[in-house]
């Protein structure tokens, strides 16, 4: 494959040579158990390329593709070079119209479900076989980078033009996803819709009662973007049998290990996913010079000791994979001279393996009712938001990707998501979860901050055989 990028140009052809396993690759690695797979979703068998495709004739247009995600940048609320784009506004509407545009000028058929979740499809020449998506989300907390999610959707569209431009056709149908509101940002739901797309029955009940911040309910904003017209019984939106026979999910990699490493592409074997907490203690207000230490019930300490018992407890599962997060830590009346009478904590904790994640919630639990006691505080509230199960990349497609990224000549690095994606609720329907547990429904991710995010990793899961 004679191909030559620049490390900043080379990452999206990655996704593309996942979805487009081509001939000449094949046959190097036709004895390797990765052949199956990536024949599978190849548009030819190994020893017989028709038409008139080769893998020499693949090229991406970087130089589009950086403009692109340059121009969707500038639909924010919020100056260059962050990014600001909330579920439903005007910015997102216009984002999603750009998106539709592009989908459209790929000649790709286009469509939208109720809740606003976007899909452009290829069709393959064998439309008995169920298709592979992937996608990502182009919605963004504010004062992110232009980069978080966006180069999973506008990459996959690249990848479809290079592919039609060098004559390919696929096996398969192809179908890029822009999923709607991953970022919990203005409804405190993360992943809305993949999670109904995955199933989510308690999401779907749940969304007809939900609000924002303003009182405006989810069903009111999504039909003043246009969606819902005519819906309340979000089910609808959930995926059927068969729609997909994998998915995969090109994103930025949201931590420094890639780049401090110096490596270039992260292939995932595993995504871990959180559990968040809300806790509240009540005490005793006073003025802050008038109340003696003995006397006082300082819901603000209960907080500060149980912050750091949350670091206590992450740091004794003896893994490195545990990690917990006090994000939000309030304190009424919040005056200088004033005794703390309430606080409200809210804690993420991660891991890739349920049940030490699971402990420490119950540690952390055990904490707070320890330290309410101790203070002559009352834990008023612990109530656990969401306890989401982590998931495994498929070990064949894994195999792949190394193949793909061997073949590119580009260094990989086998890792873990610690932040986790639309591909965790996509793993879970391709793995048959079709129906969520109810606590699952409603989860608050990490934010970005404002910068030029350069290291992505490749989400990947694959339907079980």
């Amino acid at each position: 494959m004679s191909l030559r990028f620049s490390y900043s140009h080379s990452l999206p052809l990655v996704f593309l040579f996942f979805l487009c396993s081509t001939p000449s690759i094949l046959t190097q690695h036709n004895e390797d158990p990765t052949t199956k797979t990536m024949q599978d979703f190849s548009g030819y068998p190994v020893d017989e390329p028709p038409h008139h495709f080769t893998s020499n004739s693949l090229s991406v247009d970087a130089q589009t593709l950086q403009k692109q995600i340059d121009e969707l940048s500038a639909f924010s609320d919020t100056p260059a070079p962050s990014v600001t784009r909330i579920l439903y506004t005007d910015k997102d509407v216009l984002a999603r119209r750009y998106i539709k545009n592009l989908l459209g000028v790929a000649g790709l058929s286009v469509r939208e479900d109720a809740v606003g979740n976007i899909f452009g499809r290829w069709d393959g020449y064998k439309t008995e076989l169920t298709a592979v998506a992937t996608g990502s989300h182009i919605d963004a907390i504010p004062y992110s980078g232009k980069y978080d999610g966006v180069v999973g959707v506008l990459g996959a569209i690249e990848a479809i033009k290079a592919l039609k431009r060098s004559g390919f056709k696929p096996k398969r149908s192809l179908e890029i996803i822009l999923f709607t509101s991953e970022e919990p940002t203005r409804f405190g739901i993360s992943c809305l819709g993949s999670r109904l797309l995955a199933g989510g029955i308690a999401l779907a009940k749940a969304l007809k009662t939900t609000v924002d911040g303003q009182n405006i309910s989810f069903l009111d904003a999504a039909r003043s973007a246009g969606y819902a017209r005519h819906e309340d019984d979000l089910s609808i939106v959930f995926l059927k049998e068969g729609s997909y026979s994998a998915f995969v999910e090109l994103h930025i990699e949201q931590g420094p290990t890639l780049e401090e490493e110096g490596v270039s592409i992260g292939i995932v074997t595993a995504i871990a996913a959180p559990a968040s907490i809300k806790v509240d203690f009540e005490g005793n207000g006073g003025h802050a010079g008038a109340v003696l230490m003995p006397n006082r019930n300082d819901a603000g300490l209960a907080a500060a000791e149980l912050a750091l018992a949350v670091e206590k407890h992450v740091l004794e599962s003896g893994s490195v994979d545990t990690v917990g997060t006090v994000g939000i830590l309030e304190l009424h009346p919040g005056a200088i001279n004033s005794i703390p009478s309430k606080s409200h904590l809210e804690i993420d904790t991660r891991d890739i393996d349920e049940k030490r994640r699971n402990v420490v919630i119950e540690k952390i639990q055990q904490s707070a009712i320890s330290i309410a006691s101790k203070r002559k505080v009352n834990l008023s509230e612990f109530k656990i938001i969401n306890q989401d199960p982590p998931a495994l990349s498929d070990k064949s497609i894994i195999e792949a990707m190394e193949a793909a990224s061997k073949e590119l000549n580009l260094t990989q690095k086998f890792m873990i998501s610690r932040a986790y994606h639309d591909s965790l609720f996509m793993a879970r329907w391709l793995w048959g979860m079709h129906v969520l547990p109810e606590r699952c429904w409603n989860c608050h991710d990490s934010a970005l901050p404002p910068m030029l995010e350069t290291c992505m990793v490749v989400h990947i899961e694959k339907k079980s055989s």
